[in-house]
Protein backbone atom coordinates (compact mmCIF):
# COMPACT_ATOMS: atom_id res chain seq x y z
CA UNK A 1 0.00 0.00 0.00
CA UNK A 2 1.30 3.46 -0.90
CA UNK A 3 0.94 6.33 1.55
CA UNK A 4 1.09 9.96 0.42
CA UNK A 5 2.13 11.70 3.62
CA UNK A 6 3.37 15.23 4.13
CA UNK A 7 5.74 14.60 7.02
CA UNK A 8 5.88 17.08 9.89
CA UNK A 9 8.36 15.40 12.18
CA UNK A 10 9.28 12.13 13.87
CA UNK A 11 9.23 12.05 17.65
CA UNK A 12 9.00 9.34 20.30
CA UNK A 13 8.93 6.65 17.59
CA UNK A 14 5.93 8.33 15.93
CA UNK A 15 5.70 10.08 12.57
CA UNK A 16 3.39 13.09 12.42
CA UNK A 17 1.92 14.15 9.10
CA UNK A 18 -1.12 15.59 7.35
CA UNK A 19 -4.08 13.60 6.06
CA UNK A 20 -4.40 13.58 2.27
CA UNK A 21 -7.38 12.72 0.10
CA UNK A 22 -5.64 9.50 -0.96
CA UNK A 23 -5.86 8.35 2.67
CA UNK A 24 -9.60 8.93 3.22
CA UNK A 25 -10.51 5.21 3.07
CA UNK A 26 -7.77 4.43 5.55
CA UNK A 27 -8.97 7.25 7.80
CA UNK A 28 -12.59 6.05 7.69
CA UNK A 29 -11.50 2.53 8.67
CA UNK A 30 -9.54 3.89 11.63
CA UNK A 31 -12.41 6.10 12.80
CA UNK A 32 -14.83 3.16 12.68
CA UNK A 33 -12.38 0.78 14.37
CA UNK A 34 -11.55 3.24 17.13
CA UNK A 35 -15.15 4.19 17.93
CA UNK A 36 -16.49 0.62 17.78
CA UNK A 37 -13.69 -0.64 20.02
CA UNK A 38 -14.02 2.12 22.62
CA UNK A 39 -17.81 2.04 22.88
CA UNK A 40 -17.78 -1.74 23.00
CA UNK A 41 -15.21 -1.94 25.80
CA UNK A 42 -16.26 1.04 27.91
CA UNK A 43 -20.00 1.51 27.37
CA UNK A 44 -21.04 -2.02 26.36
CA UNK A 45 -22.32 -0.69 23.01
CA UNK A 46 -20.41 -2.85 20.49
CA UNK A 47 -23.05 -2.42 17.78
CA UNK A 48 -23.59 1.33 18.15
CA UNK A 49 -21.72 2.16 14.92
CA UNK A 50 -22.60 -0.89 12.83
CA UNK A 51 -20.17 -3.16 11.09
CA UNK A 52 -19.32 -1.10 7.99
CA UNK A 53 -16.56 1.50 7.81
CA UNK A 54 -17.76 3.16 4.59
CA UNK A 55 -20.29 5.52 6.27
CA UNK A 56 -17.39 7.06 8.20
CA UNK A 57 -15.94 8.50 5.00
CA UNK A 58 -18.26 11.37 5.80
CA UNK A 59 -15.80 12.68 8.39
CA UNK A 60 -12.70 13.19 6.22
CA UNK A 61 -14.81 14.23 3.23
CA UNK A 62 -16.83 16.87 5.07
CA UNK A 63 -13.91 18.14 7.12
CA UNK A 64 -11.73 18.48 4.00
CA UNK A 65 -14.50 20.43 2.26
CA UNK A 66 -14.96 22.70 5.27
CA UNK A 67 -11.33 23.05 6.43
CA UNK A 68 -8.90 21.81 3.78
CA UNK A 69 -5.69 20.29 5.10
CA UNK A 70 -6.65 20.52 8.78
CA UNK A 71 -6.05 16.97 9.98
CA UNK A 72 -2.93 15.76 11.80
CA UNK A 73 -2.00 12.08 11.47
CA UNK A 74 0.34 9.80 13.37
CA UNK A 75 1.97 6.72 11.84
CA UNK A 76 4.34 4.07 13.01
CA UNK A 77 7.63 5.03 11.34
CA UNK A 78 8.54 1.39 10.64
CA UNK A 79 5.27 -0.11 9.42
CA UNK A 80 3.61 3.13 8.21
CA UNK A 81 0.43 1.96 9.96
CA UNK A 82 -1.99 4.79 10.64
CA UNK A 83 -2.23 5.10 14.44
CA UNK A 84 -4.20 8.31 14.93
CA UNK A 85 -6.04 11.25 13.36
CA UNK A 86 -6.94 14.63 14.85
CA UNK A 87 -9.14 17.04 12.89
CA UNK A 88 -9.14 20.72 13.81
CA UNK A 89 -11.07 23.81 12.73
CA UNK A 90 -9.49 27.30 12.76
CA UNK A 91 -12.05 30.09 13.22
CA UNK A 92 -11.67 33.88 13.70
CA UNK A 93 -12.45 33.62 17.44
CA UNK A 94 -10.91 30.24 18.32
CA UNK A 95 -9.54 26.93 17.11
CA UNK A 96 -11.77 23.92 17.68
CA UNK A 97 -10.49 20.37 18.07
CA UNK A 98 -12.72 17.98 16.15
CA UNK A 99 -12.79 14.22 16.19
CA UNK A 100 -9.67 12.59 17.69
CA UNK A 101 -9.19 8.84 17.21
CA UNK A 102 -6.35 6.42 17.91
CA UNK A 103 -5.90 2.80 16.97
CA UNK A 104 -6.82 0.39 19.81
CA UNK A 105 -3.42 -1.30 19.44
CA UNK A 106 -1.52 1.98 19.92
CA UNK A 107 -2.36 2.54 23.59
CA UNK A 108 0.41 3.94 25.74
CA UNK A 109 2.48 5.33 22.85
CA UNK A 110 1.41 8.96 23.30
CA UNK A 111 -0.41 9.15 19.96
CA UNK A 112 -3.25 11.43 21.08
CA UNK A 113 -0.92 13.70 23.04
CA UNK A 114 1.42 14.14 20.07
CA UNK A 115 -1.47 15.19 17.81
CA UNK A 116 -3.06 17.54 20.35
CA UNK A 117 0.27 19.20 21.14
CA UNK A 118 0.76 19.88 17.42
CA UNK A 119 -2.69 21.48 17.19
CA UNK A 120 -2.04 23.56 20.33
CA UNK A 121 1.18 24.84 18.79
CA UNK A 122 -0.76 25.92 15.69
CA UNK A 123 -3.31 27.73 17.86
CA UNK A 124 -0.59 29.42 19.90
CA UNK A 125 1.08 30.68 16.73
CA UNK A 126 -2.18 32.47 15.87
CA UNK A 127 -2.90 33.49 19.49
CA UNK A 128 -6.21 31.62 19.49
CA UNK A 129 -7.96 29.86 22.39
CA UNK A 130 -8.71 26.18 21.79
CA UNK A 131 -12.11 24.61 22.35
CA UNK A 132 -13.35 21.02 22.35
CA UNK A 133 -16.14 18.76 23.61
CA UNK A 134 -14.94 15.45 25.04
CA UNK A 135 -16.55 12.39 26.58
CA UNK A 136 -16.75 12.35 30.38
CA UNK A 137 -16.88 8.57 30.15
CA UNK A 138 -13.18 8.51 29.20
CA UNK A 139 -10.88 9.40 32.09
CA UNK A 140 -7.90 8.99 29.76
CA UNK A 141 -9.00 11.79 27.43
CA UNK A 142 -10.24 13.96 30.32
CA UNK A 143 -6.86 13.62 32.02
CA UNK A 144 -4.95 14.34 28.82
CA UNK A 145 -6.86 17.53 28.07
CA UNK A 146 -6.73 18.91 31.60
CA UNK A 147 -3.00 18.14 31.83
CA UNK A 148 -2.55 20.18 28.68
CA UNK A 149 -4.31 23.18 30.20
CA UNK A 150 -7.94 22.76 29.19
CA UNK A 151 -10.50 23.97 31.73
CA UNK A 152 -13.81 22.01 31.89
CA UNK A 153 -17.00 24.01 31.56
CA UNK A 154 -20.53 23.07 30.49
CA UNK A 155 -21.50 19.43 31.02
CA UNK A 156 -23.89 17.87 28.51
CA UNK A 157 -26.24 14.90 28.76
CA UNK A 158 -26.38 12.87 25.56
CA UNK A 159 -30.10 12.14 25.28
CA UNK A 160 -31.80 9.84 22.80
CA UNK A 161 -35.35 8.63 22.34
CA UNK A 162 -35.92 4.88 21.97
CA UNK A 163 -36.89 3.68 18.48
CA UNK A 164 -40.54 4.43 17.85
CA UNK A 165 -40.75 6.98 20.66
CA UNK A 166 -41.36 10.61 19.67
CA UNK A 167 -42.04 13.65 21.87
CA UNK A 168 -45.03 15.83 20.97
CA UNK A 169 -44.41 18.97 18.96
CA UNK A 170 -44.17 22.07 21.14
CA UNK A 171 -46.33 24.99 20.09
CA UNK A 172 -44.69 28.40 20.41
CA UNK A 173 -45.81 31.93 19.48
CA UNK A 174 -42.91 32.23 17.04
CA UNK A 175 -42.08 30.93 13.60
CA UNK A 176 -39.86 27.90 13.02
CA UNK A 177 -38.72 27.53 9.43
CA UNK A 178 -35.78 26.22 7.36
CA UNK A 179 -32.66 28.34 7.36
CA UNK A 180 -32.07 30.74 4.47
CA UNK A 181 -28.81 32.22 3.22
CA UNK A 182 -30.04 35.64 4.36
CA UNK A 183 -30.16 34.31 7.96
CA UNK A 184 -26.39 33.76 8.22
CA UNK A 185 -25.43 37.27 9.48
CA UNK A 186 -28.10 37.19 12.21
CA UNK A 187 -27.05 33.69 13.30
CA UNK A 188 -23.42 34.80 13.50
CA UNK A 189 -24.40 37.86 15.56
CA UNK A 190 -26.54 35.81 17.94
CA UNK A 191 -23.82 33.23 18.59
CA UNK A 192 -21.11 35.85 19.06
CA UNK A 193 -23.32 37.77 21.51
CA UNK A 194 -24.32 34.73 23.58
CA UNK A 195 -21.15 32.63 23.44
CA UNK A 196 -18.29 34.84 22.30
CA UNK A 197 -17.37 32.67 19.30
CA UNK A 198 -17.69 33.37 15.58
CA UNK A 199 -17.97 30.73 12.82
CA UNK A 200 -19.69 32.26 9.80
CA UNK A 201 -18.18 29.75 7.39
CA UNK A 202 -20.02 26.88 9.11
CA UNK A 203 -23.44 28.48 8.71
CA UNK A 204 -22.68 29.32 5.08
CA UNK A 205 -21.63 25.68 4.60
CA UNK A 206 -24.93 24.43 6.06
CA UNK A 207 -27.11 26.63 3.89
CA UNK A 208 -25.29 25.57 0.69
CA UNK A 209 -25.78 21.94 1.77
CA UNK A 210 -24.16 20.55 -1.37
CA UNK A 211 -24.44 16.95 -0.14
CA UNK A 212 -28.03 17.38 1.09
CA UNK A 213 -27.14 16.11 4.57
CA UNK A 214 -27.98 19.02 6.84
CA UNK A 215 -31.36 20.25 7.94
CA UNK A 216 -31.15 23.57 9.79
CA UNK A 217 -34.10 25.33 11.38
CA UNK A 218 -34.29 28.90 12.67
CA UNK A 219 -36.72 30.35 15.17
CA UNK A 220 -37.77 33.92 14.48
CA UNK A 221 -39.39 36.53 16.70
CA UNK A 222 -42.87 38.07 16.36
CA UNK A 223 -43.89 38.69 12.74
CA UNK A 224 -40.81 36.84 11.57
CA UNK A 225 -38.44 39.50 12.89
CA UNK A 226 -34.96 38.56 14.05
CA UNK A 227 -33.37 35.18 14.78
CA UNK A 228 -33.96 33.99 18.34
CA UNK A 229 -32.42 30.57 17.89
CA UNK A 230 -31.33 27.89 15.46
CA UNK A 231 -30.76 24.14 15.43
CA UNK A 232 -29.06 21.99 12.81
CA UNK A 233 -29.17 18.22 12.36
CA UNK A 234 -27.56 15.46 10.37
CA UNK A 235 -28.69 11.88 9.79
CA UNK A 236 -26.24 10.03 7.56
CA UNK A 237 -25.03 6.46 7.88
CA UNK A 238 -23.79 5.93 11.43
CA UNK A 239 -24.15 9.62 12.33
CA UNK A 240 -27.46 10.79 13.74
CA UNK A 241 -27.28 14.01 15.77
CA UNK A 242 -29.01 17.29 16.39
CA UNK A 243 -26.79 20.37 16.41
CA UNK A 244 -25.16 22.75 16.29
CA UNK A 245 -27.79 24.78 18.06
CA UNK A 246 -28.23 27.94 20.11
CA UNK A 247 -31.40 29.21 21.76
CA UNK A 248 -32.09 31.98 24.26
CA UNK A 249 -34.57 30.04 26.43
CA UNK A 250 -35.37 26.43 27.33
CA UNK A 251 -38.84 26.80 25.80
CA UNK A 252 -37.30 27.81 22.47
CA UNK A 253 -34.85 24.92 22.72
CA UNK A 254 -37.63 22.39 23.29
CA UNK A 255 -39.60 23.76 20.34
CA UNK A 256 -36.64 23.45 17.96
CA UNK A 257 -35.65 20.01 19.28
CA UNK A 258 -39.13 18.55 18.83
CA UNK A 259 -39.43 20.10 15.36
CA UNK A 260 -36.15 18.44 14.32
CA UNK A 261 -37.10 15.08 15.83
CA UNK A 262 -40.41 15.07 13.97
CA UNK A 263 -38.59 15.96 10.74
CA UNK A 264 -36.30 12.93 11.14
CA UNK A 265 -38.92 10.45 12.38
CA UNK A 266 -38.68 7.49 12.69
CA UNK A 267 -34.97 8.16 13.24
CA UNK A 268 -33.70 8.84 16.74
CA UNK A 269 -30.83 11.37 16.67
CA UNK A 270 -28.69 12.00 19.75
CA UNK A 271 -29.06 15.41 21.44
CA UNK A 272 -26.42 16.98 23.69
CA UNK A 273 -28.31 19.04 26.27
CA UNK A 274 -26.65 21.18 28.99
CA UNK A 275 -27.24 19.60 32.40
CA UNK A 276 -27.97 23.05 33.84
CA UNK A 277 -31.02 23.34 31.56
CA UNK A 278 -33.04 21.47 34.18
CA UNK A 279 -36.47 22.28 32.79
CA UNK A 280 -35.50 21.22 29.29
CA UNK A 281 -33.95 17.98 30.54
CA UNK A 282 -37.08 17.24 32.61
CA UNK A 283 -39.34 17.81 29.60
CA UNK A 284 -37.29 15.43 27.46
CA UNK A 285 -37.27 12.84 30.26
CA UNK A 286 -41.06 13.01 30.54
CA UNK A 287 -41.33 12.43 26.79
CA UNK A 288 -39.19 9.28 27.07
CA UNK A 289 -35.60 10.38 26.41
CA UNK A 290 -32.78 8.34 27.93
CA UNK A 291 -29.16 9.13 28.73
CA UNK A 292 -26.57 7.40 26.54
CA UNK A 293 -23.38 9.31 27.47
CA UNK A 294 -21.98 12.48 29.07
CA UNK A 295 -19.75 15.13 27.48
CA UNK A 296 -18.02 18.28 28.71
CA UNK A 297 -16.96 21.45 26.91
CA UNK A 298 -13.38 22.48 27.61
CA UNK A 299 -11.39 25.60 26.75
CA UNK A 300 -7.67 26.28 26.76
CA UNK A 301 -7.13 30.03 26.87
CA UNK A 302 -9.73 32.78 26.91
CA UNK A 303 -13.34 31.68 27.08
CA UNK A 304 -16.59 32.21 28.94
CA UNK A 305 -19.64 30.25 29.89
CA UNK A 306 -22.32 30.72 27.23
CA UNK A 307 -25.63 32.41 27.76
CA UNK A 308 -28.75 30.63 26.58
CA UNK A 309 -28.83 26.96 25.54
CA UNK A 310 -25.98 25.55 23.47
CA UNK A 311 -26.35 22.19 21.70
CA UNK A 312 -23.04 20.98 20.22
CA UNK A 313 -22.55 18.36 17.54
CA UNK A 314 -19.70 16.19 16.29
CA UNK A 315 -20.10 16.92 12.57
CA UNK A 316 -18.78 19.51 12.24
CA UNK A 317 -17.22 19.92 15.66
CA UNK A 318 -16.33 23.57 15.13
CA UNK A 319 -17.75 25.32 18.23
Amino acid sequence: MTFITSMIETQNSLTLGWLSEAQFDEAARLIHTSLASWYGRHLNQPDRFGGAWEPFLIFPEVYEALDPGCAVTVRDPLTQRLLGICFYHPRPSHLSVGIVVTHPAAGGRGVARAMIEKVLALADSSNLPVRLVSSLMSLDSFSLYTRLGFIPGTVFQDLQFPPGKLPPLVKVPWTIRPMLEADVPAMVELEERLTGIRREQDFAFFVKNHRQMWHTLVLTGPNGNGIRGFLGSIVHGGTQMLGPGLMQTEEEALALITAQLHHHAPGNPVILVPVRAAGLVASLYRAGARNVELHVAQVRGTGREPEGIVIPTFLPESG
